[in-house]
């Protein structure tokens, strides 16, 4: 963690409903029963009082305490004792009642199991898609440690969309995300797109302090590794013993990025500065309703950047 810094005023471009709403409160209630974690509250996302009030949340799975300590993230960082198995049919039953048309799920990082907690992603795709057939469904997956395996895992459970975000630049890691690589993360979603025909999503935090150049380079290697839809935001430090923020982004550059984006070849783009990873994530499903041969084809055609081999796995 960095040393505290003064809070910055946000600029009015970043106001965001407040919570409270009667379908806020519904799912809150929903969520507290059934006792689920959401990214929504773990991560304070800013866009919670309208994405709750929409009916829509990001479910967290595997707890609500990560093995990793990114600068930018509010979830707590430790040692999990415990692993839920019962967790996965809890999310189904609350996307049943909640009666999504799609649904994200995320994690925490959990480096202390064998597999990363690829089962238990997959065993939650295998729940929701049992008791809700007719719901998509998109994960949000950390990066296994480079497990390819424990990748093929999530992959053979049929996810919709595979959501694995890159966050930031490569010169930023050591401070937002220390124990990750950036390279690890592209190949993750070459490897991805080249399992199934599911489209690959990535997203990026930007104010962090990368320059327009490194922000330039970073989508055109997403784009080399078919990465089909892309999130861009504004970072916002959750407290004062996070990376700070180093400028406000205003409206008009995260459009200038949308376009840059699309022209690269991404397939859908939310770009703005309340923009999330999951952040109208139904909308970017029917953006994806092109055959999936259309999307075989294309991963069959990308030159790849890494060499696939099945077995192959990343060191730490």
């Amino acid at each position: 963690m960095t040393q505290p810094q003064p809070r910055r005023k946000l600029p009015p471009w970043l106001k965001a409903k407040a919570p409270g709403s009667p379908n806020y409160l519904d799912l809150k209630r929903l969520i507290k029963d059934l006792k689920l974690n959401t990214v929504c509250e773990s991560a304070h996302c800013p866009n919670i009082g309208e994405c709750w009030s929409n009916r829509t949340a990001t479910f967290m799975i595997l707890g609500d305490v990560c093995t990793r300590s990114c600068g930018f993230c509010a979830i707590k960082t430790g040692r999990p004792e415990t692993l839920d198995e019962d967790e996965p049919v809890r999310v189904a039953v609350a996307i049943a009642q909640l009666n999504l048309q799609h649904a994200v799920i995320t994690s925490v990082n959990r480096d202390e199991l064998a597999d990363g907690g690829a089962r238990i992603f997959a065993r939650t795709l295998e729940e929701v898609h049992r008791l809700c057939p007719t719901t998509t469904v998109e994960v949000l997956i950390p990066d296994f440690k480079g497990d390819w395996t424990a990748l093929q895992t999530v992959m053979d459970a049929r996810p919709d969309i595979l959501n694995h975000n890159i966050e930031s630049v490569p010169r930023l890691y050591p401070q937002m995300r220390p124990q990750a690589q950036y390279h690890r993360s592209l190949e993750l979603l070459e490897r991805a797109a080249a399992m199934s025909p599911a489209p690959t999503k990535s997203g990026m935090m930007l104010g962090a302090g990368e320059t327009q150049d490194e922000i330039t380079i970073t989508l055109r290697d997403l784009a080399q590794v078919d990465c089909a839809i892309l999130t861009l935001g504004q970072y916002l430090s959750p407290s004062t013993n996070h990376v700070p923020v180093a400028r406000f982004v205003p409206p008009e550059e995260f459009d200038r990025w949308r376009d840059f984006a699309v022209d690269l070849g991404f397939r859908h783009v939310e770009s703005g500065p309340l923009v999330r990873s999951s952040y109208h994530a139904e909308r970017q499903v029917s953006q994806m309703d092109r055959p999936v041969l259309e999307a075989a084809a294309q991963n069959e055609a990308a030159t790849p950047l890494f060499q696939i081999e099945p077995t192959a796995t990343s060191p730490d």
